[in-house]
């Protein structure tokens, strides 16, 4: 009974099945196969960029250039005030490290002078020579001239550097400013000769120690003798100096200088004289981008008399650095030699005594830069000079000078100065200086000594190739004392030079000097006229480096 009941159902799910089949009777058989499928991410590929030309741009582009300022600083540095003799006019030195430079003139016959070096920045040596023959047109108004230097430095090890300098010089002068000019002569017991050999050395720290130290001593050696008809005297001088300099920071600093000046002379026929001067320069330094200072003083033993001097120095800078007020009160000595006598008066007689001149002054000024290429100073100075040497014509023919001192002079100077430089292709500077004896002890002039001078100098690069040169030297003429003892005021000086320098090869050029263009025969000593108008012309061979 229970079978019965399944029997309905099972018909009615046979004949569904064969209703299905029924209606597709075209398929196939087939097998499918299902897989599991992970699906992974590609790396990203790496871009490469190629270098390529920028395109070509035929418009010029308009470049703002700013040249930074150009400002000159000028050293206002305590100077000597003592008589100057007139130098040989001759061509300031070529600046070239290589060159050989003749030429002839209607005074110099000939004229000589050349430069030759070697080496790199830190080893290097060069030697220096001049030769000259003067004449000019008075009897015996002649000298002739041979200097050679030698240079070199040497660097030790990569924070010391050693200079050295030796020379040798030779100078013919002539007693030709005798008076009556009928006095009968020869030429030997006119003649003056002088002759100098010479060094240098010095040694010097090129960058501070890790203390803050930089020194710098030196050992300077001269010998030197001055002949005439009459008579010879020699002189030995040695200079030792050791300044050392110690900072604190940026501001602060100490210099500590010690300096040893030993001279002895021998005057012909007398016992020799001993001239020695040692000095000690403590002093303290303050630097800041507006104020430098510097206070010290200057103990020193002239020939074991002792005095003290004072060292001090002050700077007041604007902010622009445009404008500096200075002020000082200081001292410092003027070697009194043989040596440097002669070169200030080649027609000396040789002094019988040597007496170093002892210099104190006050001074203040101020020095400044207008716009960018202008610049100017100016100074007003008080100062005492003891044992100041002058020089007197002799009382037989007034040919030659005796060294006579004064005890004491004090005087009154001003000083300006006005620049303009315009890079490398223009540059010029002038100065006037004036002085005011206003007493002097133990003579009745200051002889010799300049009351007033004016200086100026001017190189132009007018073409790249063409250059212009000129110098001016006037004053105001010195007090003299004639043979008689009369004391009278020389004349005033104007004395103009010019010249041109231009290339006509690749190593040729050619110069063309004129000295003294207006002709004045003026007297620097008495009795002693000038070399009138002057012309000197010649090449300048540049050598290959």
């Amino acid at each position: 009974m229970r079978t019965s009941r399944y029997i309905p159902v099972l018909v009615a799910g046979l004949l569904a099945v064969q209703a299905l089949t029924a209606q597709d009777s075209t398929k196939k058989k087939a097998i499918e196969i299902t897989s599991t499928f992970k699906p992974v991410l590609r790396e990203a590929v790496k871009q490469q960029f190629a270098a390529s030309l920028p395109s070509p741009d035929s418009i010029r582009p308009n470049l703002q250039y700013k040249i930074p300022e150009q400002h000159v600083t000028i050293p206002f540095l305590p100077g000597t005030l003592s008589p100057v003799a007139l130098q040989v006019d001759s061509v300031l030195p070529w600046q070239n490290s290589q060159y050989l430079k003749v030429g002839i003139g209607n005074v110099h016959l000939p004229y000589i002078q050349g430069a030759f070096s070697l080496g790199d920045a830190r080893n290097n040596v060069g030697i220096y020579a001049e030769l000259y023959r003067a004449k000019g047109r008075l009897d015996f108004q002649k000298n002739n001239l041979a200097d050679v230097q030698l240079r070199g430095n040497i660097g030790l090890g990569e924070k010391h550097e050693l200079n050295v300098k030796v020379g040798f010089k030779g100078q013919d002068y002539f007693f030709y400013g005798f008076s009556p000019d009928t006095l009968k002569f020869t030429k030997s017991e006119l003649k003056q000769t002088f002759q100098t050999v010479d060094g240098v050395f010095t040694l010097r720290n090129t960058a501070p120690t890790a203390y803050g130290l930089s020194y710098q001593p030196s050992v300077a050696i001269s010998s030197f003798s001055g002949k005439n008809y009459w008579q010879k005297g020699t002189e030995n001088n040695v200079v030792v100096r050791l300044p050392l300099q110690k900072t604190f920071g940026k501001s602060f600093g100490f210099n500590l200088g010690v300096t040893a000046d030993i001279t002895r002379y021998s005057p012909p026929g007398k016992q020799d004289v001993k001239n020695n001067l040692f000095l000690v320069d403590p002093a303290l330094l303050l630097k800041t981008p507006n104020v430098f200072l510097q206070v010290g003083i200057l103990p020193s033993w002239d020939n074991k008399i002792f005095h003290l001097l004072p060292n001090i120095m002050a700077e007041f800078i604007t902010n622009d650095q445009r404008f500096t007020l200075q002020a000082g009160w200081i001292g410092y000595f003027n070697r009194g030699s043989y040596q440097r006598f002669a070169g200030i008066n080649p027609w000396i007689y040789q002094p019988d005594t040597l007496m170093n001149t002892r210099v104190t002054e006050f001074y203040a000024g101020f020095k400044g830069s207008l716009a960018n290429h202008f610049t100017y100073s100016a100074k007003v100075a008080f100062a005492k000079h003891f044992n100041e040497n002058l020089f007197v014509n002799d009382q037989v023919d007034g040919k030659t000078f005796q060294t006579v001192y004064s005890p004491e002079i004090t005087m009154l100077q001003l000083h300006g100065e006005i620049g303009y430089m315009l890079g490398e292709a223009f540059n010029f500077k002038a100065g006037i200086t004036y002085t005011n004896f206003t007493r002097v002890e133990g003579q009745t002039r200051a002889w010799g000594l300049l009351p007033m001078e004016i200086n100026g100098n001017l190189r132009w690069r007018i073409m790249k190739d063409l250059f212009l040169k000129a110098d001016l030297y006037a004053w105001d003429g010195p007090a003299y004392r004639t043979k008689d003892g009369e004391a009278f005021k020389g004349d005033k000086a104007f004395d103009l030079n010019a010249g041109l320098e231009f290339k006509v090869l690749p190593n040729l050029d050619l110069f063309f000097q004129m000295n003294n263009v207006f002709n004045n025969r003026y007297q620097r000593w008495n009795q002693y006229e000038v070399y009138g108008f002057q012309v000197l012309g010649g090449v300048i061979l540049r050598l290959p480096k």
